[in-house]
């Protein structure tokens, strides 16, 4: 009679209790990799998004004061310290200075460098060059390998390679 009782009480066996964990942190590795894909698509995004509202707010910009902002040498644009962060009329200027009438805000993103070059007396061209994380829709590095993607705005292009 006691032995048909123990049976009755039976639980989970170390085995079981073995496989279930390890299934479950199966799981949560997975979960925790799509999720760490999916930010740098969505870091990538904004990068992609800011650089063509940066083209068209520059195209503004040219077309009401007739150049594009004038640039001795490479700047970098929306630094961390706030650094040419905005667009204005007179040309690209720190946040505190940016007020209401700022055709853009550039905001700095981690690991991301926007370097503006001016070409001609009065500026006449311009390139933006940066770096995506990885394959962002139709822009990649052509190698399917994850690598840094090299993208370059110009006021009549928008093109990584």
């Amino acid at each position: 009679m006691r032995h048909s009782a123990l049976r009755e009480r039976r639980g989970f066996t170390l085995i079981e209790l073995l496989v279930v964990i390890g299934i479950i942190g199966l799981l949560s590795t997975l979960a925790v990799v799509a999720l760490s894909s999916a930010r740098r698509q969505a870091r990538d995004a904004k990068r992609v998004s800011d650089m063509k509202s940066l083209q068209s707010a520059l195209e503004i910009y040219a077309t009401t004061s007739g150049s594009y902002p004038t640039a001795a040498t490479a700047i970098e644009i929306g630094k961390a310290d706030g650094t040419n962060a905005c667009l204005t009329d007179s040309g690209f200027v720190t946040s505190a200075n940016c007020g209401t009438a700022s055709l853009i805000r550039v905001t700095n993103m981690p690991s991301t460098t926007y370097l503006y070059t001016c070409t001609g007396t009065p500026c006449t061209a311009y390139s933006i060059t940066f770096d995506l994380e990885g394959k962002f829709g139709d822009f990649s590095d052509g190698s399917d390998t994850g690598a840094n993607v090299d993208c370059t705005v110009s006021p009549s292009a928008f093109g990584c390679d």
